[in-house]
């Protein structure tokens, strides 16, 4: 299958079709595909790490960081636990988390990251 962002063919597994789709749902919203980056390989406490989605601003700083899952795998704070690890290596203000049948949203805020109840649009998350 194409990696729009990637610019290649990728293997076509669950986890992949859930990637593409959340692609589509980012770019189809609104949010530039120019500003977006797939398997994006990251560095935390010496190891290597990949975020599958991350979103950035105008600037080229980055935004966002989407964590997708396999559709069976259910979203739980494992999940989340692995997304706040790439926060870690890459500190973003929102963090997406979807196995195509559910997406949950975090904004950072003085406590900590906390649920949105929809999806923010690109310029609302700038």
């Amino acid at each position: 299958m194409w990696d729009p962002l990637r610019r290649k063919e990728v293997a076509e597994t669950p986890e992949e079709r859930v990637r593409q789709w959340f692609i589509g749902v980012l770019s189809g919203s609104g949010f530039p595909m120019g500003l977006m980056g797939s398997e994006v390989p990251l560095s935390y406490g010496g190891k290597s790490l990949r975020a599958d989605i991350v979103v950035y601003d105008r600037a080229g700083e980055p935004l966002a960081i989407v964590e997708c899952k396999r559709p069976e795998v259910e979203i739980t704070a494992d999940v989340a636990r692995q997304a706040l690890l790439y926060h870690g290596a890459l500190p973003v203000r929102f963090i997406f988390l979807t196995n195509g049948n559910n997406t949950y949203i975090y904004r950072r805020g003085d406590s900590g990251f906390e649920a949105l109840d929809r999806f923010p649009t690109y310029e609302e998350m700038l």
